[in-house]
Order: C-alpha cells, then sequence, then structure tokens
C-alpha cells in the first residue's frame, strides 16, 4: 500500500533537488499561489490557456522535483452545491495524473484552503483521496505485480499557506486507507477470487497479528442451525465446495474501561444470481460487488485495528454467501424461521440479503443483550431501490432507540464534514405494515415479487423486515430493554458511478463510520 509521509516545509520540497519527482498542486486558484520559481511558469499558462485553472493540467516545469507540475483546480467552494469533496476530487485526479506521467514519488501541496467549517477536514480528506487514488483491484495485484500496477510507494503531503502537515494527521490516513483498502479489495473483486471461503481467508490473513480476532465459520451444520435464513440462501451453492458460505465474526476490544459497544452486521453477497427468481435481462453483469456492505465492514475493522481506540468494543458478523441457482435452490413461497424464531414467508429469492443480514443481526442482539450502551449496525447493498433514490449517497435509517440518540444524524453531520456523504431516510408504520404476514402460516413476508425500483419505499421496508425477523422489534422505544439500531444502505455508493460492474469500488462508508462512531479517533 502506498504510504503518506508528512513534509512540514513545501518550499524546500517541490525544489529540484528534493527526492520528489512531480509536485501536484490542489488550490480554488493555482495562480493565486506563490510557487517561488515556478510562479510564473503558472500564470504564463493560465494566460495561454482558458481552461488551465479549470481542468486537471500538467505542467512542464523545470523549477520544480522532476520537472513535473500538475495543477489541481478545486473549482469554486463557496456555492450552494460545493463542499470539502472539491478537495478529495482534485486531489484524485491529480495523483493519478502525476502517475501516469511516469511520478513515481510525487509531493501533494494543497493550498487555499478556507477557513470555513465546511473545509475543516479538507487537508485529512484530500490526503485520502490521494491515497485511494492509488489503489488498483487486487487481482491486477495479484497477476501482475503490485510494483507493477502500484508503482508509487510513498506520497509526500503539504499545506501551503496553513499549519504544517503534522505526524498525526498522516498516521489517522495511512490507517483509514488501510481499512479502505480492505474493503475495496474484497467488494472489488471478480466472484471466484472472492469466493466465500477465499473471502473468509483474505479476512483471516489481513487480521492476523492485528487487535482483532477472527473467526469463521464453515460447517455446514452449524450454520443450517444457527443461521437457517443464511442457510437457505446458499442452498444452491452447496454441491460446489468452493462457494460454500462462510460466516466471519470479528471482534476488538479496545484498552480501558468499555464505555460503548458497536455491533455490525455485513452483508457480503459475493455473488447474486437472484436465484430461482433469475435475474435477466443483463441485470446479474456486478453482482459479484453485492459483497460490499460487508466488505465495508471488514474494512472498518482493519482501520480499527490500525487506530485502536480506547474504550470501545466492537463485534461484527459478515455473512459471506452465493445466492446461486440449481436444482436445491431456495424458492418463494416457502417459510423459513430465522435465528429469531420468526417464520419468513420468501416473497422473492432476489431479495436474499435482508435474509442473511436478518440471522447476522439476531446473534448480535443476544451480544448487545449483556454490552454496555450497545449500538447495533446493519450494512449492505441491500437495494436498488436506494441507488436511484439518492444516486451516489449512502443512506441510513434508525429505529426508535437510535434516532433517539441521533445516530443516522451523526452519521450524516460527519460524513458532510469527511467527504463521505449520507443521505436519511425514515423508518415509517407503512413499512410495517408491508411485511405483515397474510395468514397464520407466517409471521412476516421478505418483499414483494416486484423489483425494489419499482416499488414504493423499496429501500425503507427492508429494515422494518430485518428488526423483526432479527427479534429486533421487541426492543423499541416501547420495550425494558431497547436497543438503537441503524441500518445502511450502500447500493449507491459502494462503487464509483454506482456502477457495480465497472466503477472502481469506493470503501464507502468506513470514513464515516469511523469519525461518527469512534470518538477520539480523528487527528
Amino acid at each position: 500500500m502506498p504510504a503518506l509521509r508528512a513534509v512540514p516545509d513545501p518550499a524546500s520540497a517541490w525544489a529540484t533537488d528534493s527526492p520528489f519527482d512531480a509536485v501536484v498542486l490542489i488550490a480554488p486558484d493555482p495562480t493565486a499561489v506563490d510557487l517561488g520559481p515556478a510562479t510564473a511558469a503558472v500564470a504564463a499558462a493560465a494566460a495561454r490557456d482558458e481552461r488551465f485553472t479549470k481542468d486537471v493540467s500538467l505542467l512542464p516545469c523545470d523549477a520544480v522535483a522532476g520537472g513535473r507540475l500538475v495543477v489541481a483546480p478545486t473549482g469554486p467552494l463557496g456555492r450552494d452545491q460545493d463542499d470539502v469533496r472539491r478537495f478529495a476530487d482534485a486531489a484524485h485526479a491529480g495523483v493519478r495524473r502525476a502517475r501516469d506521467a511516469g511520478a513515481r514519488r510525487p509531493l501533494c501541496v494543497v493550498a487555499g484552503v478556507p477557513g470555513d467549517a465546511t473545509h475543516a477536514h479538507a487537508l485529512p480528506v484530500a490526503a485520502l483521496a490521494a491515497l485511494g487514488s492509488l489503489w488498483e483491484p487486487l487481482e491486477a495485484r495479484e497477476a501482475l505485480g503490485a510494483e507493477v500496477v502500484e508503482p508509487i510507494g510513498e506520497l509526500g503531503f503539504a499545506q501551503l499557506g496553513g499549519a504544517p502537515v503534522d505526524g498525526a494527521l498522516v498516521d489517522w490516513a495511512n490507517a483509514v486507507e488501510a481499512g479502505r483498502r480492505v474493503a475495496r479489495d474484497l467488494c472489488g473483486t471478480e466472484p471466484e477470487r472472492m469466493a466465500p471461503p477465499r473471502f473468509a481467508e483474505y479476512c483471516e490473513q489481513v487480521f492476523a497479528g492485528t487487535p482483532v480476532s477472527c473467526s469463521v465459520i464453515a460447517d455446514p451444520k452449524v450454520i443450517a442451525r444457527d443461521y437457517p435464513l443464511a442457510a437457505a440462501v446458499a442452498r444452491a451453492s452447496m454441491p460446489v465446495e468452493r462457494h460454500r458460505p462462510r460466516i466471519v465474526r470479528l471482534e476488538y476490544v479496545g484498552a480501558g474501561p468499555i464505555q460503548r459497544t458497536l455491533l455490525l452486521a455485513g452483508k457480503g453477497l459475493t455473488y447474486d444470481t437472484g436465484g430461482a427468481d433469475l435475474k435477466a435481462g443483463g441485470v446479474m453483469a456486478g453482482m459479484s460487488r453485492d459483497k460490499g456492505g460487508g466488505a465495508a465492514v471488514a474494512g472498518f475493522l482493519y482501520a480499527l485495528a490500525k487506530l485502536r481506540p480506547v474504550g470501545v468494543r466492537v463485534i461484527a458478523e459478515i455473512g459471506c454467501v452465493r445466492n446461486s441457482i440449481g436444482a436445491d435452490c431456495f424458492v418463494s413461497d416457502e417459510i423459513i424461521s430465522s435465528h429469531a424464531g420468526v417464520r419468513v414467508r420468501i416473497g422473492n429469492t432476489d431479495a436474499e440479503g435482508r435474509l442473511v443480514l436478518a440471522d447476522l443481526l439476531s446473534h448480535l442482539r443476544q451480544d448487545a443483550l449483556g454490552a454496555v450502551d450497545p449500538r447495533l449496525l446493519s450494512v449492505a447493498t441491500l437495494t436498488g431501490h436506494a441507488a436511484r433514490a439518492v444516486g451516489q449517497y449512502s443512506i441510513a435509517l434508525d429505529n426508535g432507540p437510535a434516532r433517539s440518540l441521533g445516530i443516522a444524524d451523526s452519521l450524516s453531520e460527519a460524513g458532510d464534514a469527511w467527504g463521505d456523504p449520507f443521505d436519511i431516510s425514515r423508518l415509517r408504520r407503512e413499512d410495517f405494515d408491508f411485511v405483515k404476514p397474510r395468514t397464520r402460516a407466517d409471521d412476516i413476508l421478505s418483499c414483494n415479487n416486484a423489483p425494489s425500483t419499482a416499488t414504493a419505499r423499496g429501500h425503507q421496508f427492508p429494515m422494518a423486515f430485518l428488526a423483526i425477523a432479527a427479534g429486533l422489534d421487541k426492543h423499541g422505544r416501547d420495550s425494558d430493554r431497547p436497543l438503537p439500531y441503524t441500518h445502511i444502505d450502500v447500493a449507491g455508493s459502494a462503487t464509483e458511478g454506482s456502477d457495480w460492474q465497472h466503477g472502481r469500488p469506493t470503501g464507502r462508508p468506513v470514513v464515516a463510520l469511523v469519525t461518527a462512531l469512534l470518538a477520539g479517533a480523528q487527528p
């Protein structure tokens, strides 16, 4: 993984005798930045090209290290639609341009950061974007060699015209990017490279020697007994050993007295054919990314292993399952009892992720009942409706106790501040009505038989299902033991451009989870 390095004095670092071989200038107006002997070259280029202060440009310049000056303008910052991601976008594009020009040790210089609250975290946001721009797919690194596809091993980072970049910011960015890299690796891989057993193996390898313990349930009999809904989804995959399900459990216990417990369930559908309700019309392509929620949960835990926050305990379960088609696949109209003892009537086998999550949440519910100040969360690429409703944003929904604590609000506020934005939806009574049983043969309906994108409240009602199927409806505001529960749908945000087939995995919402849920884990 490329590493960020703090550079306290950018003026000497971009000199021609420095160890860097390119300078990437990230600023609202590059012509307003004093670059010493390179200032005149920037002014001349801007005078000749009206797009120079609007687009990323490579300017050959003998006055800077490596003779390469990449100008990455942020564009306007003060309009209603502008936010801190302008710095992220510029850093991402600028570093990739330097890499493509042949740079192997570029220096990023950030200038012109406004002093308002919107841009309070512009430096770490830009640092994360610069690091994230260098990630390349795991399969490419394995096939061609990491040094070939990711030639930049170290990235300098400095601020001009403000406080010097310190070691705490750099350490934080390196730790969080390490978590996002794990999330990208797990989400972005093709169906065989990251089939359930290999997803679990990756987790075992990456968490070995860290403060996070990793255990894996592989025994089909145990999964059938303890995770019956997940086992139903996996039924058609059982004849193929390399496709058999795994339950990955991760746990971190911080130093000192535990003050808060976070419990996360991650959807790890390594491939989703739709099952008996087969995805047709070309929409199956990209379904190897249906593990984006589980990938983000693993990434969050890996960032946490690097940051080592005190006073917090984190438990996560990831359901790694392939929804295959075959003679033994589960079908609509089946009634299957969840781990919580709720009889679930299957409405559509392509709504499989909520079945896996329900069993995970039921186990975490049991953990939460004996935990200190518990907060439960599920993270999933759950519905096409989420992407249709809000585009490339994550969505957070709270149950009653979580809403009282403002958990979705805190995710939204942190996301805005740190460049990992959320939209907030509300759980309503109609969502519970939607999944209510139609006969006494079952307790709940998993879904209707239309696509979520064609269903009113298509990303909201699945949370009502999750709450009931996992037994969390017994722990609402009216309970003697209320449990805060927040559901996060990342169907639109897990890949760039919401393009599941070709878009780069984003690693979202790792940054928002770290900054919103781990007090004191910011630089």
